[in-house]
């Protein structure tokens, strides 16, 4: 891998947690901590040409990341692309076709990173990298945790008059199950022409490896609750954790 596309893509406005992505987060731009990450992990790979775009129709956002990061090339988003049904694989097909042609020619990768992720470390990203660097038959890298809960295991379903296990299966513990991951939709790293040609949305059509974080450093932010249990969990990570604390010392340069 020479060339690499990261995008931050972020709508205006959210249904679920209202102006998500302007949010403030331990007292600093939500949106700084993926920009923080990213650029520690362009520092620490100076052989790659890295690009970043922020894909948005926010202009509070987009003038919110001009502010601290004018190295980020702001794409304004087409209003076609506004919806809340808009598949976010659209989104990306925009970021690649709109950022090759500025460049005049083409990324040999392209890595996603959500903004309501912001307690991801630089050497999460580079576990991603990595592990697609390592790996040229795999189309995709994801970011996950490891699940807490095993449908072989210790995971039941709805049966109407009882409960059964979701799968079928002899285990007697969860340490004999098979592995199950959460999908944290951290981190996303496609193969340039696999994710060129998708034409469905549908990941699960590509060949997928999984790269793992840390279980407690990653929530879902869909309400005002998950946003302030984000911050206390923050606030230890911060403390104990040097990775962590790493990417909001950066921030506050």
């Amino acid at each position: 891998m020479k060339r690499l596309l990261i995008t931050i893509c972020g709508r205006a406005g959210s249904k679920g947690f209202k102006n998500k992505n302007l949010k403030t987060f331990c007292g600093l731009p939500l949106v700084y901590y993926t920009l923080s990450a990213a650029q520690l992990f362009i520092q620490s790979r100076p052989d790659l040409t890295v690009d970043i775009c922020l894909n948005t129709d926010s202009q509070l956002l987009a003038d919110l990341v001009a502010k601290k990061y004018p190295e980020v090339v702001y794409l304004p988003r087409p209003e076609a692309l506004g919806g809340d049904t808009v598949p976010k694989m659209a989104v990306f097909h925009d970021c690649l076709n709109r950022m090759e042609e500025r460049a005049g020619q083409k990324y040999d990768a392209v890595m996603d990173l959500d903004i309501t992720s912001p307690l991801r470390t630089a050497q999460d990203i580079a576990n991603a990298v990595a592990l697609k660097e390592e790996r040229e038959d795999l189309d995709l890298v994801f970011s996950v945790t490891e699940a807490r809960r095993n449908p072989y295991f210790n995971m039941v379903r709805d049966c109407g008059d009882h409960v059964e296990k979701v799968i079928e299966s002899p285990y007697t513990a969860r340490q004999q199950a098979p592995a199950i991951y959460d999908l944290n939709a951290s981190i996303y790293v496609f193969r340039r022409d696999f994710l060129a040609g998708n034409t469905s949305g549908i990941l699960w059509e590509g060949k997928i490896g999984v790269s793992t974080m840390m279980d407690t450093g990653i929530l879902d932010i869909d309400s005002e609750e998950d946003f302030a249990l984000m911050e206390v969990i923050a606030d230890h990570l911060y403390r104990n954790y040097p990775a962590f604390a790493q990417v909001q010392e950066n921030v506050r340069r």
